[in-house]
């Protein structure tokens, strides 16, 4: 046994360790399903199969050795493999790829707030090969040209400095705003693409579910990822650039449940906390005052729609409770 399993795990390790474990499972499902329609990503999906299932088992030991109680996350009953397809070409390519974005970034930071050697560990191995997963998904989708790549530009042959503070400002009466910088176009760019992957899950998600209150929130997801990806475009457009789009990755026609309801709720519930990390990235790092103003009023509305999403998880019982740190306060009231 390791030096490290003799530390106890801290509630950032705990809470950090209880998140990938819904995260992994759920990705474990969401492979098992796709990995029956395929055109392309079998022998990715397999190997990241293997490994997530590995991961997982990893988490339960630690877990085990801490006397913490194992979480549910997502079993063989939030999948049906055996349905239709849900979405066409390649939208599964697309949706691991953007899984792999949030687990890079997740991992990450997760690494960041570990402390125990082999927990640190753990999380750089999930970061390098949530890295390798996005190389391979993004590489099917160069080769068989769906991805839209950002625009190509003149290269800068000097430096140069800002001095005037009307760099700054975004709301002109007279003039036009001056043009995106490059690092605007980047945030603006990534924020468009996954809302595009995101619009058609909705979509999808919207059309499977039995339950019409789960409906009408896929739907409201379904909009508000055409809004983001509408107004965000425009700003790509007054630049004239045009926003990345694609012509695969569509939800078909089926009626038929690939998932439980609880698990599209929780998959849109993370993808709404991806977002809010997006776009407050994208404002904070934005120069032209009119951009954070515009991701601020996006913002509040992707926080608007994952609290009604919580509200649903909630009143539906499928939101499993992290562990929760003892109320000292209620201690001193018995």
């Amino acid at each position: 046994m390791s030096k490290s399993n003799h530390i106890p795990i801290t509630a950032t390790e705990l809470a950090n360790l209880w998140a990938t474990y819904q995260n992994k499972t759920m990705f474990l499902r969401f492979l098992e399903y796709f990995s029956n329609h395929t055109e392309f990503g079998q022998p990715a999906f397999q190997l990241h199969y293997e490994r997530s299932v590995e991961e997982v088992e990893k988490i339960k030991t630690i877990f085990q050795e801490a006397e913490v109680v194992i979480p549910i996350g997502f079993t063989e009953q939030d999948v049906n493999k055996g349905t239709p397809k849900l979405y066409d070409h390649l939208f599964d390519i697309m949706f691991i790829r953007l899984l792999s974005q949030i687990g890079i970034a997740i991992y990450g930071l997760f690494t960041s707030m570990s402390y125990r050697k082999d927990i640190r560990d753990f999380f750089k191995q999930l970061t390098t090969q949530e890295l390798e997963l996005y190389d391979q998904m993004t590489e099917i989708l160069l080769e068989t040209g769906v991805i839209t790549r950002p625009p190509v530009m003149t290269m800068p042959k000097e430096i140069s400095f800002v001095h005037d503070t009307n760099y700054m400002k975004g709301f002109h009466l007279f003039k036009e705003n001056r043009s995106l910088n490059v690092i605007e176009l980047s945030l603006i760019q990534h924020a468009i693409d996954t809302n595009l992957v995101g619009m058609q899950l909705m979509i999808g998600f919207a059309q499977v579910t039995h339950n019409e209150e789960v409906r009408k929130h896929f739907v409201k997801g379904m909009e508000l990822s055409k809004k983001i990806e509408t107004e965000l475009g425009d700003i790509l457009r007054q630049s004239y650039i045009e926003p990345p789009a694609t012509h695969a990755g569509k939800a078909t026609d089926s009626k038929i449940a690939p998932f439980s309801d609880k698990m599209m709720m929780y998959c849109t519930s993370l993808l709404s906390t991806f977002g809010l990390g997006s776009n407050a990235l994208g404002g904070a790092f934005s120069l032209r005052s009119d951009l954070p103003t515009k991701m601020v009023k996006l913002t509040l509305d992707i926080y608007s729609f994952a609290k009604d999403g919580g509200k649903l998880m909630i009143e539906n019982g499928w939101m499993e409770e992290p562990p929760q740190i003892e109320d000292r306060n209620q201690l001193t009231k018995e």
